[in-house]
């Protein structure tokens, strides 16, 4: 054989090496391939980090934000401080188609702070701080500042501005300090949400969104007839859970002598087999009611010059100061001493929850009258003060009822009615008085509402619906308009 030939021998030897490598390579990462894949499909998925909130050292930062459009046949334009930013129920000063971009419709937007530090056996120390704000404005939410701005002005030319427990105070939603045992119950002091408010978070179909629920818009059932009273200062509260039992007390301090401004709550309730029931007791003195100055006559903002200057000339100067007030700062308030029982309940059977409950709120002329320059909250300052609206006594039913309807688990659908009857409680010619003549005759207001609400995630959800609201006879004395719709769409991230 030829050197030639066997250098051709020798390289076609090494070649069918080479090709016996590769492909025992191939086979061989092939193999290593196949293993590996075999191995991703058998194996279980590497488990995902924990979803905890947001808590260092037994502190939890947590908030809302809710924010939305919505359109109403009968409205006035939105405010940046009311906290519902329009008026979702017909109110006075309804008047008009309106289309605005609307805070809080599901759920307050708020930012809070909570604690929970063990102590000793079950016991902790605990706090909540909770911050209200407006989304579409960015502004501290303060119903009583939006009153303030419509001084002076006639129905047909106000904004949006109703009365409520929040007014711009930096922790308007609570703010408090206690302790908490499992066994034993909580006692916090300091700003309270009520039983009542309580009850009604839990009790109505809509969670007391303001969009959506007469309730939840306005705090007078939640208030026990004010609803500057659905949320107290000064105030101490226990609630405890034993078994199936479920029960609260809560006590509002004056920080004075005698009883004015005090409250007292009560709640007892029991549930089981899906089934919840709770009885509420509430008696509060000196209630406030709060209004804008009116144009002109009574209460009005012309008229703060001349009580000033009243009050400050002998000899009837006024022995408490001077009666001196800036219409940037002042109210009208109408003062009484209420007291409620309610019942409310709720149902549930597989995929559906339903609610019903009963109010009943009087009202009566305060014992302890407050006079003008008093106080009320967030600092504003009554001007004005009406301590005699109630000589006789005012009685106000308030009744609901609704379902709600978990249609997968992230769809849920709730209907609800809610309804106010008030007695007649004019005197003189108007006594036992029916009609919208005036304010003390007998009268009603109806309302239904429907929302859809569709969680896309944990904390993200997109919702719709609608309310309509509309009064009758004494309840809708100098109203422009009797009925509402107000059709409200948004979306809420919570965290």
């Amino acid at each position: 054989m030829s050197y030639a030939n066997a250098c051709c021998d020798n390289n076609a030897s090494r070649v069918r090496r080479s090709r016996g490598i590769a492909r025992l390579v191939c086979v061989l990462a092939g193999s290593f391939a196949a293993a590996a894949v075999a191995q991703a499909q058998s194996a279980a998925p590497a488990p995902k980090a924990p979803d905890s909130s947001l808590t260092w050292n037994g502190i939890t930062l947590y908030g809302i934000v809710d924010v939305g459009l919505q359109y109403q046949t009968q409205g006035v334009a939105a405010s940046d401080y009311f906290p519902a930013g329009t008026e979702s129920i017909i109110q006075k000063n309804s008047n008009g188609s309106v289309m605005a971009i609307t805070p809080n419709n599901l759920s307050q937007s708020r930012i809070g702070l909570s604690g929970n530090e063990p102590l000793m056996g079950d016991w902790a120390g605990v706090f909540r701080l909770e911050t209200f704000f407006n989304p579409q404005s960015g502004n501290l939410s303060d119903a009583l500042k939006s009153q303030v701005l419509n001084n002076g002005r006639l129905n047909t030319a106000q904004t949006t501005n109703v009365d409520s427990s929040v007014a711009g105070q930096y922790f308007a939603g609570a703010a408090y300090a206690g302790f908490s045992s499992p066994t034993v119950g909580s006692f916090t002091f300091g700003r309270h949400v009520t039983l009542l408010a309580d009850g009604i978070a839990k009790y109505d179909p809509m969670g007391a969104a303001q969009a959506f629920s007469v309730i939840g818009f306005s705090g007078t059932a939640a208030g026990g007839g004010d609803t500057e009273d659905r949320r107290l200062d000064q105030s101490v509260k226990y609630t405890a859970k034993y078994g199936a039992v479920h029960l609260g007390a809560l006590y509002q301090f004056s920080g004075a002598s005698g009883s004015a401004n005090t409250a007292t709550q009560l709640q007892l309730g029991v549930e089981g087999g899906g089934a919840s029931v709770d009885a509420y007791y509430a008696k509060k003195y000196d209630a406030i009611a709060t209004a804008p100055l009116t144009a002109s006559g009574a209460n009005s903002v012309s008229g703060l010059a001349a009580l000033c200057t009243a009050s400050v000339t002998p000899p009837t100067t006024n022995p408490s100061g001077a009666l001196c007030f800036s219409p940037s700062n002042s109210l009208v308030g109408t003062i009484s001493d209420n007291e409620t029982f309610s019942v409310m309940g709720s149902y549930s059977f597989g995929a559906t929850k339903v609610f019903a409950a009963y109010e009943h709120i009087d009202f009566a002329n305060p014992k302890n009258p407050l006079p003008q320059g008093s106080l009320t909250i967030g600092g504003y300052v009554l001007a004005y003060t009406n301590n005699t609206a109630f000589t006789r006594q005012k009685t106000l039913q308030v009744f609901w009822a609704g379902v709600k309807f978990a249609a997968t688990p992230q769809l849920d659908f709730t209907a609800s009615y809610v309804g106010y009857k008030q007695n007649s409680f004019a005197s003189g010619a108007k006594a036992g008085c029916s009609d919208d003549t005036n304010s003390a005759c007998s009268g009603t207001l109806a309302s239904i509402g429907l929302v859809a609400d569709y969680r896309f995630a944990k904390r993200f959800d997109w919702y719709l619906g609608t309310l309509a609201s509309g009064v009758q006879d004494g309840l809708a004395f100098g109203y422009l308009n009797k009925s509402t719709i107000s059709t409200t769409t948004g979306i809420r991230f919570r965290f």
